[in-house]
């Protein structure tokens, strides 16, 4: 595959020395991988990742990501790839690539790690406040562009209260792509209505949570399932092996929000929880915490169902009822 000229220029690499191979794993269902090595006069090398896709959504996708990769990376460099950018092919308009340092992936526990744990980064992660975006004039939950969790679309309006982003932006939104995806419900959709009621408003209030100082927005991941979590070298790093994360759909949200997926498919255990919440302590009330988890792992089974369908139905229902039952009026 030849480098098209739109990421030679991006790269500002010298296309005669550069040499493009395909690389495992896309992150999305429709995209293509590839590694890009480039040597220089003095004999060193660069080694870059390369997405592509074809369609309006994957452009939209990869910007998501781009932005993604780059607020994670911010905040702790260590923890991800940096993007160095997005956008479309000249010789193929209608192809669209993203361009990020390259993961060389050897697996959790198949190699000792060096630097910080994942634990502590992601605790680090965690308690930094998220920058105030442009046109704001203080913090707000929410996102610069549209992200893609899977392959679904997210709505990232910016709005001041935590309580609201996550009813009307995450579960509100999520009901109506599940509704388009599977059919109408009226199960579904009546216990959906009540959890965003009343036990969003009894958890996430913001003059509830933190003793009524309600919570800082910070960085998530946002899409951290134990697949998007791995150990390996980024880029042409000579440090070795350390604990990273890829395929981001960040947001500015509660610390807590990342739990809900990591709880929904394991592979973060006692011990790791353990170690994290040394970083990133529970938020008050802490009596209420694995509830809040629950809730935030509600969004990722509507997710699931919308674009899997299935038993996924069912796992959103329980979860709930058992919310219901405990907070509803």
């Amino acid at each position: 595959m030849k480098l098209d000229p739109a990421v030679v220029q991006l790269l500002d690499v010298d296309p005669n020395n550069t040499t493009v191979s395909s690389a495992g794993g896309g992150g999305c269902s429709s995209a293509s991988t590839f590694r890009i090595t480039s040597n220089s006069g003095d004999g060193s090398k660069r080694t870059f990742f390369m997405k592509t896709a074809r369609g309006d959504e994957a452009a939209m996708m990869f910007e998501g990501e781009d932005a993604s990769l780059n607020a994670l990376h911010s905040v702790v460099p260590s923890l991800c790839p940096q993007s160095f950018g997005h956008g479309q092919f000249t010789s193929q308009p209608s192809t669209s690539f993203l361009v990020t340092e390259f993961l060389n992936l050897t697996g959790r526990g198949a190699s000792k790690a060096n630097g910080p744990s994942l634990a502590a980064k992601l605790g680090r992660l965690h308690t930094t406040p998220a920058p105030i975006p442009e046109g704001q004039s203080s913090p707000v939950f929410g996102f610069p562009v549209t992200t893609f969790c899977g392959d679904t679309p997210q709505d990232n309006s910016y709005k001041s209260s935590w309580a609201d982003f996550y009813a009307q932006n995450r579960l509100q939104h999520i009901l109506k792509r599940a509704e388009k995806q599977n059919g109408s419900d009226k199960e579904l959709r009546t216990l959906t209505v009540r959890v965003i009621a009343e036990v969003v408003p009894r958890l996430l209030a913001d003059d509830h949570l933190n003793n009524g100082k309600g919570v800082t927005p910070v960085v998530v991941h946002g899409d951290l399932w134990s697949g998007n979590a791995s150990t390996g070298t980024i880029g042409d790093r000579s440090d070795g092996p350390e604990e990273v994360v890829y395929d981001p759909s960040a947001c500015y949200a509660h610390s807590e929000y990342d739990l809900g997926i990591m709880k929904m498919f394991g592979g973060f255990g006692g011990s790791f929880l353990k170690e994290y919440h040394v970083h990133c302590p529970k938020t008050e009330p802490v009596e209420e915490y694995e509830d809040r988890v629950k809730l935030y792992e509600l969004y990722h089974h509507l997710n699931h169902y919308a674009l899997f369908g299935g038993g996924y139905r069912s796992g959103a229902a329980n979860i709930m009822k058992s919310l219901l039952n405990k907070y509803g009026k």
